[in-house]
């Protein structure tokens, strides 16, 4: 059976979670292949409302074995954390495992993380300062420390060592910090290994085995594409599309038969960088508000706007969806017009997709289309003809103009709050 990924089209938070969590009742293995604890999706069941940042929303589901791939840096804390408050709410996590080849935050990625983005003024990024963006640049200037390297208790000190030397000398002669102590650092980490131990596996092979059975794996994306390193909006970015899922898993690309986009019946941001839709009206505040638009890692509140339909295209033909989910449909439900962004002008020039440079990006001003609203409830609907003429009308044109089907509308939080509009492959 096929791999199929779930892929954020927007600026992260466009509620992949229900999404994953909806479909992995179907499936057998859900794995997250990007990312960090900078992550935060939020899924809401029989069991209660839950924040995941690390692990796999497709854990409430006893039979379905959930993976933390390569691709994702681990901060221990963090994912011991959110395993113990699993455990409160009675949520095995004995399906639950890591990849041996996961890269680790570490404490001076965290205080780096502060200490770039106080440096960094007015140009801030607005990152979560989870220490992600440096744990990255670690790992790809071969400078990281994987989790395998923490189980060789030899091996990892020789390692710490020689890593933590350099990054002192950054923290104490470049910024004036205090340094961190190898002694106790070293002890911390050991710690932490010990209760990592049982959930380490080589993942790959997990995968593999799975796909080679026959079994159906849900691949679940962090952030969304906007924040891709390479297509997003740089430098406000931290993630992979999803041409990243392989290698953050461990996989053929041969094997993803199905990407599925989810994005926003409107469009959101947290943090810097360009949003050519935000508002700062009424009517931003209302969908801030009746979507409680609030950062689930940080709390801040997001950047609210109309759906820019430039950036779900690009999204489509980058990622090469195969369907969308639309998700927040519900929030829109008051609204007695609509407007969807077709185009950007930038001083009489019409884009039509986002430029890469982010002080052009800057400068676009939407292109508007308006359509009307519905102005009635849709949460308990679970048909697609049910929903009101205006309500199909939305979703056929945000189809037309991202060409791509939509396969799922959700129409509220909970599980059961969801249309499906054709079935997932």
């Amino acid at each position: 059976m096929p791999a199929i990924a779930i892929i954020g089209a927007q600026w992260g938070d466009e509620g992949k979670g229900k999404i994953v969590d909806l479909l992995a009742e179907k499936v057998n293995v859900v794995v997250r292949f990007s990312g960090g604890n900078n992550a935060g999706h939020t899924v809401v069941n029989q069991l209660g409302e839950f924040r995941m940042h690390l692990i796999p929303s497709g854990i409430f589901h006893p039979d379905v074995t959930c993976v933390i791939g390569n691709g994702v840096v681990i901060d221990p804390a963090a994912f011991l954390d959110e395993v113990e408050s699993l455990r409160q709410h009675n949520v095995s996590t004995g399906n639950l495992f890591v990849s041996d080849r996961a890269h680790l935050i570490m404490p001076y990625h965290i205080l780096l993380d502060g200490l770039e983005e106080e440096a960094r003024g007015s140009g801030a990024i607005g990152t979560t300062r989870k220490g992600i963006g440096p744990a990255f640049a670690d790992k790809t200037s071969r400078m990281g420390i994987r989790i395998c390297d923490l189980l060789d208790k030899e091996a990892f000190r020789s390692r710490l060592s020689f890593v933590l030397e350099y990054k002192n000398s950054i923290l104490t002669k470049l910024y004036g910090a205090a340094p961190l102590s190898l002694d106790k650092l070293y002890r911390d980490y050991c710690q932490y290994a010990e209760r990592l131990a049982p959930y380490v596996r080589e993942t790959d092979v997990i995968l593999e085995e799975a796909l080679e059975k026959g079994e159906w794996v849900l691949l679940e994306g962090a952030q969304g594409t906007m924040l891709d390193l390479d297509f997003g909006s740089y430098p406000y970015v931290t993630s992979a599309v999803a041409g990243g899922v392989s290698l953050g898993v461990g996989t053929s690309p041969a094997n993803i038969k199905g990407v599925v986009g989810v994005l926003k019946a409107y469009t959101t941001r947290v943090g810097g960088g360009p949003m050519p839709t935000e508002l700062h009206d009424e009517c931003g505040d209302q969908m801030r508000e009746g979507g409680h638009e609030y950062g689930t890692t940080t709390g801040r509140p997001r950047r609210c706007g109309w759906l820019d339909a430039v950036v779900a295209r690009y999204s489509a033909d980058i990622n090469g969806f195969t369907s969308v989910a639309i998700t927040k449909f519900d929030i829109l439900d008051a609204f007695s017009s609509l407007k969807i962004c077709t185009a950007y002008d930038i001083d009489g020039v019409i884009y039509n997709r986002p430029p890469a440079h982010s002080a052009l990006f800057e400068k676009c001003k939407p292109v508007y289309e308006e359509l009307p609203g519905w102005q009635c409830p849709t949460s308990n609907i679970r048909r697609f003809e049910e929903l009101p003429s205006q309500a199909q009308a939305y979703v056929r044109r945000i189809e037309e103009l991202i060409g791509c089907p939509a396969s799922i509308i959700s129409v509220g939080a909970a599980r059961e709050q969801t249309i499906m509009v054709r079935p997932i492959p």
